[in-house]
């Protein structure tokens, strides 16, 4: 089962949205769903694995993969 279309519409990084400076109409942090298993913020580089169907959505997590390229992630993410 893959992220839900709802789901992915409200979900965002979680560095982006707590580190940067808004302006009025801003949306930080918009994330794409990358192989059905791995959310990408291609903003900042960060990336979210999806573990058992769950976004882990931790900036550790997502800090993790930020020098992986898309093309690289592992499919599934491993288990930690």
């Amino acid at each position: 089962m893959a992220v839900s279309p709802d789901l992915l519409e409200i979900l965002r990084c979680p560095y982006c949205v707590s580190h940067q400076p808004r302006q009025p109409g801003d949306d930080p942090g918009r994330l794409t769903l990358y192989k059905d298993c791995w959310l990408v913020d291609e903003a900042c580089g960060r990336k979210y694995p999806i573990r058992d169907d769950i976004p882990v959505m931790l900036i550790e997590e997502g800090e993790k993969w930020m020098k992986t390229a898309m093309g690289d992630l592992p499919v599934p993410p491993p288990a930690e």
